[in-house]
């Protein structure tokens, strides 16, 4: 069914697995650095280090965050990590490249990942130039989606109308404090078509036809 965005003139994305698809596989390379880094600072055997890394990701909505409040790591460091990360395994897509810029009105990038490696992933893709502005996990102050407090902050920084805006996400847990802001909401990725869950209002698994087939204003800028 063709999805109604008519009323909406903010486009919110996240980054990685929403910009691009998971089965490029990036986002393992990203797991295995972090891993080894979570390992190096506990001292934990690799495996242990992969459970406490995913137990963070649960309780904090970032890893990152549960190392700053439970072992000190500096987030500079930690970012430095994924900073010379191959982008072989990112291709661009004409087709989402011509979806996000029909789209009316302001675009910006939400994402619990630091400024460089969404300015590193966006240049790969092309994508740069189609958005108003990153707002980064340095720019909420380190209140990670899912976070209401990370919502808020956004929603200040860009005076943003919730009912106005459309969400993409990858993660399902996400979309539910958009959903509650007023935010109308989409799951994207292979998993999507599966998920029940009453706060997702759209679900695809590939986001540039979702976006090509998608009721928008009229108006474009």
């Amino acid at each position: 069914m063709t999805a109604d965005l008519t009323h909406v003139d903010t486009w919110l994305f996240d980054l990685d697995n929403t910009l691009y698809p998971e089965e490029s596989g990036f986002m393992s390379s990203v797991e295995g650095r972090m891993t080894d880094f979570v390992a190096r600072v506990t001292g934990l055997p690799h495996d242990q280090a992969y459970v406490l890394q995913k137990q963070y990701l649960a309780e904090h909505g970032l890893t990152l965050r549960g190392l700053m409040l439970h072992h000190g790591v500096d987030p500079a460091e930690f970012h430095a990590l994924f900073h010379d990360l191959s982008l072989d395994a990112l291709s661009r897509d004409p087709e989402l490249l011509i979806a996000l810029a029909k789209l009316p009105g302001r675009r910006f990038i939400f994402t619990n990942a630091d400024d460089r490696h969404a300015e590193r992933v966006l240049d790969h893709l092309g994508l740069s130039e189609l958005f108003d502005d990153v707002f980064h996990i340095h720019s909420f102050g380190f209140a990670p989606k899912p976070d209401p407090v990370g919502f808020q902050r956004m929603i200040d920084a860009h005076g943003l109308d919730p009912r106005a805006t459309a969400f993409f996400e990858d993660s399902e847990r996400n979309l539910k404090p958009a959903a509650d802001l007023g935010m109308s909401t989409v799951l994207v990725g292979r998993h999507a078509p599966a998920s029940t869950a009453p706060f997702v209002h759209h679900r695809t698994e590939k986001l540039a036809p979702f976006l090509n087939g998608a009721r928008v204003k009229e108006t474009a800028r």
